[in-house]
């Protein structure tokens, strides 16, 4: 009896040591999340529904690539192209209630988050697409775009190595949605 069992553990743990092996690494760009209110992701195990009596706003979901010492624009982001904001899936951006975007109303719903960095301009088209499952923007089509409004990115003195996504108050009501990377954030403003 003390035999079978022995063998059944020795077994067992052969069997788990060869499943263990077969995870690949980590993703080069790992998944983030940034909500609105800012602290409210961080503090929602105190109070699950609200933080100082606000409830999420809006939440993104998007991959962190590396800057690496590459080139931003023109190499990670290519120019007059539609890019997913981030890498790997195209990010989610999901607003809980109606939301209003440099004068857009946008409906509360789930939506993919682009972008075009457009070459004359020097400024960025931001896209919210009804196509929320999609790699990248490989399958991207102009007739699910949700929303389209141009920002002008600008520099900051401090590098982000990883790209990023936070919100911060703006003027009165107004929310930014901040993605910096490199020496250059875009800024795009929101109220709810």
């Amino acid at each position: 009896m003390k035999l079978t069992v022995f063998l059944l553990c020795f077994c067992a743990l052969f069997t788990f040591e060869s499943q263990a092996q077969t995870f690949r690494g980590l993703d080069k760009s790992p998944m983030d999340m940034a909500y609105y209110p800012d602290d409210y992701a961080h503090d929602r195990k105190f109070a699950p529904d609200k933080i100082n009596g606000e409830t999420a706003k809006v939440r993104v979901i998007y991959s962190r690539p590396a800057l690496k010492g590459r080139e931003i624009v023109g190499t990670l982001i290519p120019l007059g192209k539609v890019w997913r904001v981030g890498a790997n899936e195209a990010p989610e951006i999901k607003f809980y209630e109606d939301a209003t975007i440099m004068g857009k109303q946008v409906k509360a719903g789930t939506y993919a988050l682009l972008a075009q960095a457009n070459e004359q301009s020097k400024d960025m088209t931001i896209i919210l697409s009804s196509d929320v499952d999609q790699w990248g923007a490989y399958s991207y089509d102009q007739k699910n775009d949700v929303l389209r409004v141009n920002v002008s990115p600008k520099k900051i003195s401090e590098s982000v190595e990883n790209f990023t996504i936070q919100f911060a108050k703006g003027n009165g009501k107004e929310v930014l949605m901040r993605m910096a990377w490199g020496n250059g954030v875009t800024e795009v403003p929101m109220t709810f």
